[in-house]
């Protein structure tokens, strides 16, 4: 709880001007619970079902797997799970309460009709081992939203297999790689620029590339000099993400692409900035051959809490005869097949590089991402963009005179504003600007990337945020921003208006077990 003063009493919490008050008995204080541990309020021997003892004799083999002691689990009657839990859900921050500022990270509203669509039993009770023939329909609404996706980037094909981000990074470095052994030649290296997201450098490592940095300009964008001067024989492509993360688009898109192609290399482009330009930009008129589409950053499934996820990997016409299987296709015939290893080589997919999942992928990503892009429309997903963009565009010019922007002079922002501590009192950084927006109400900022800036604060509002919201918003960054400036010693010790004070990171990280003490 937070902590009461000397005299034991506690600041009003939400007051405009605190007053102490008196520590409560409970620990609660009005809706704001005092919620223990389950393991502190459980008591061996309780349960919330009636269970009969049974008798078992495990086989010999099998009995040396057995626990020497019954698990030490909490005993709780239902009631009291569902109140742990319930109380628990109410200290939890969602897109339902508020925004979430997180930069690179798109924490888009998601339509409740998307959820409606992905629960209709065609969709919902289908199983990944049914007969094909069973399930035309979903492969029917599969393709559709294939179709979406190839036309908005203007590439060959797509890959709806992989689950996430970084596994379509995956997809598209090992397509990257059987293309270049299919023409038999041995490249190493891939260029990544340092205005790139952090999984690029990451994916590309663990699918077998040596990867070599790309230094930024002064204004945030790749060097294109630096890039060309470096391309060679053994160089298989360059990991592009545009708009990158400094939020900024990169102007000389098409020239890199151009460069890579003329020296034997491919174009990866990371794709969850693509909110910020969708209906606006086809990646693939700019030189793209592989793209990963993060479903939950651009068309609204869940971000992380749904279940799987999706991130289906759009390829040009160069790179797609290497993607993974199982593959959807529309035939000549107007009917949608799924191409499995035997039918791979009739179907112009000989030279496949393997499968990335069992199975193609998660129904539900698919029927609410297609769910949101029929609900828009070409032109309702063109203004997501514009929408997105000048949200982003009115957080930098609101907070620009109060706190560090190191690229506001490079021209408008794409979908994020990007800030550094830098002008601050001595002793006060980023961190403490962030734990003071929680006493705001709002869920901090990314806070500490990308590490091109140094205390980087990077802000996404989304399209979704109205003008009165983001003033609040607005509101709040420039009032910390005053006091991190001032030197308000408060500052440093927020938040004091939560469940929790702010913990000492250092030790939380270094150990990590915590330990009950009376």
């Amino acid at each position: 709880m937070n902590a009461p003063n000397a005299a034991g009493w506690r600041p009003t919490m939400g007051a405009v001007n605190p007053i102490a008050l008196p520590q409560t008995a409970s620990g609660d204080y009005g809706l704001q619970l005092e919620e223990p541990l389950i393991f502190e309020l459980g008591a061996p021997g309780k349960c919330g079902v009636d269970m009969d003892e049974v008798a078992t004799a495990p086989l010999a083999a099998l009995a040396k797997f057995l626990r020497p002691a019954p698990p030490a689990l909490p005993g709780l009657t239902e009631p009291e799970v569902v109140r742990h839990y319930t109380r628990l859900s109410r200290q939890n921050y969602a897109i339902d309460l508020g925004p979430f500022p997180l930069g690179s990270c798109t924490m888009k509203h998601n339509p409740r009709l998307n959820e409606k669509v992905a629960r209709l039993p065609g969709f919902a009770d289908i199983h990944p081992l049914q007969p094909k023939q069973t399930v035309a329909g979903a492969f029917e609404a599969i393709a559709e939203l294939a179709d979406w996706l190839v036309t908005l980037t203007g590439m060959a094909a797509v890959a709806l297999s992989p689950k996430a981000g970084a596994h379509g990074e995956l997809c598209g470095l090992l397509c990257i790689r059987a293309a270049i052994e299919a023409r038999g030649e041995d490249r190493p290296v891939v260029l990544v620029p340092t205005s790139a997201h952090g999984t690029n450098p990451a994916t590309a490592a663990f699918a077998g590339f040596r990867v070599e940095s790309i230094p930024a300009t002064q204004d945030g964008r790749v060097d294109l000099a630096a890039l060309t001067a470096r391309l060679g024989p053994d160089v298989a492509g360059v990991m592009i993400t545009n708009p990158n993360t400094c939020g900024l688009f990169e102007r000389d898109m098409k020239a890199i692409s151009d460069a890579v192609h003329a020296a034997g290399g491919y174009v990866y482009c990371d794709g969850a900035n693509f909110n910020a330009i969708v209906g606006k930009v086809r990646p693939g008129d700019l030189g793209v051959d592989a793209m990963h589409i993060n479903l939950h950053k651009t068309f609204s499934t869940p971000h992380g809490g749904g279940g799987p996820g999706s991130g289906p990997v759009v390829l040009s016409a160069a790179l797609a005869p290497f993607a993974p299987l199982p593959f959807i296709q529309r035939g000549a015939d107007g009917h949608v097949h799924l191409i499995e290893e035997e039918e791979a080589a009739d179907h112009g997919h000989a030279q496949t590089f393997g499968r990335m999942a069992a199975f193609h992928g998660q129904m539900g990503m698919f029927t609410r991402a297609l769910a949101y892009m029929l609900s828009h429309g070409a032109d309702g997903l063109r203004q997501v963009a514009e929408d997105a963009v000048l949200n982003a565009n009115y957080v930098l010019r609101s907070l620009e005179d109060v706190l560090d922007a190191p690229f506001a002079a490079a021209g408008p922002c794409m979908h994020e504003a990007l800030f550094s501590d830098d002008g601050m009192a001595d002793g006060f950084n980023t961190l403490d600007l962030a734990k003071g927006l929680i006493d705001e109400g709002f869920h901090p900022m990314t806070v500490y990337f990308p590490l091109v800036v140094h205390g980087a604060m990077l802000i996404e509002p989304t399209e979704t945020e109205s003008r009165a919201g983001l003033d609040r918003f607005i509101t709040s960054m420039r009032s910390l921003a005053a006091r991190g400036r001032a030197g308000d010693v408060t500052l440093k010790s927020a938040p004091h208006y939560t469940p929790r004070r702010r913990v000492d990171e250092t030790l939380a990280a270094r150990k990590p077990k915590l330990v009950w003490k009376d």
